[in-house]
């Protein structure tokens, strides 16, 4: 669809780069999109989240299998111990996805409202991680903490949590220090509740508000963040999420025992790491990265364990491409011709 935008950025250590696009940023005025142009990153704030929580492990001040509820405020132990019947969920099981918790962008009301029809009258509405986290509550568990995997946007809403009560300082606060800043990200920020995108931007679309019918597109550009939080809420570029993805699995960030930790699958039958999933490749090689799903957006950046070749690249539209050609993508990119 010539609604839909779609761009790559590939950057290997040397700095050889590749800027490509296809579409355009703006179905209006026909712009096409810019190689900094700024976008919303969705799930990709996880892998920095990730991040800042095994720094913080590296430094003795927290433990992967210590219980979380101990590194919340009491209200929010309280009620999270109730809602698990005194399940000990543990930072490594909010890094996998293994807690069992029921994610609260799977409550029907919150998905109408923000994913579906509501999106319109609620667009612009403000959400608090302690509001977002009773919503989770508010449900049986999927599972106890431990038994599966199931990605649930509320671990890394309490991970937001764990962080702030940690350091002292919000997750935005630690993820600018810790990473934005060293790695000179100046197209990643974490707009909290501004609706608006930085500049430059194109806009993004969705069929949202239109009973899903794909023949006609929402301009979804401006929303409130705070429904995505510490799940989602990060704004980025292609080339920072490459300098970022390159870092982190080149050991910049991380050292090796975390790294390690963080490429670590066995609890999730290889699905998931602590921040990160592995994908395979047809010619037998792993790539390793993350995606992101928010409305209007859709991103992936994935590169080599060693973090020499990375590729990111997204859509100004809802939801990814189709498999076949994901796949295809990444085969172009990392499997020998």
């Amino acid at each position: 669809m010539t609604s839909r935008m779609t761009d790559r950025m590939t950057g290997r250590m040397t700095g050889r780069a590749v800027f490509r696009t296809a579409g355009v940023a703006d179905v209006r005025t026909g712009r096409r999109i810019g190689p900094t142009d700024r976008f919303r990153a969705g799930s990709i704030t996880k892998t920095v989240l990730a991040t800042v929580t095994l720094q913080l492990v590296a430094e003795h001040r927290l433990r992967l299998d210590e219980p979380v509820d101990g590194l919340l405020p009491a209200p929010t132990a309280a009620a999270l111990d109730r809602a698990t019947r005194s399940g000990r969920v543990t930072v490594r099981q909010l890094l996998d996805h293994t807690s069992g918790l029921f994610s609260y962008t799977d409550d029907s009301t919150f998905f109408r409202e923000f994913l579906g029809p509501g999106f319109a009258a609620h667009r612009y509405r403000s959400h608090t991680p302690e509001e977002l986290l009773r919503t989770a509550l508010a449900h049986r568990p999927y599972g106890p903490p431990g038994a599966a995997y199931r990605y649930s946007n509320t671990d890394y809403l309490l991970l937001g949590m764990v962080i702030r009560q940690v350091t002292g300082h919000s997750y935005a606060a630690e993820a600018r220090r810790r990473v934005i800043a060293p790695l000179h990200l100046t197209g990643t920020s974490f707009p909290g509740t501004r609706a608006a995108l930085p500049s430059p931007h194109g806009r993004a679309y969705s069929p949202v508000g239109q009973g899903g019918s794909t023949g006609r597109l929402t301009d979804v550009t401006d929303f409130d963040p705070s429904m995505a939080g510490a799940a989602g809420e990060m704004v980025s570029t292609l080339p920072d999420l490459n300098r970022f993805l390159a870092a982190l699995l080149g050991g910049a960030l991380l050292p090796a025992p975390e790294l390690r930790a963080m490429r670590d699958t066995t609890a999730t039958g290889g699905r998931y790491g602590l921040g990160l999933f592995p994908v395979r490749l047809p010619c037998h090689r792993t790539v390793w990265g993350h995606n992101g799903e928010i409305n209007g957006s859709y991103v992936q950046m994935m590169g080599t364990p060693d973090g020499r070749h990375v590729v990111s690249y997204r859509l100004n539209g809802d939801g990814p491409p189709r498999t076949a050609a994901e796949t295809r993508l990444l085969r172009e990119e990392f499997c020998p011709a």
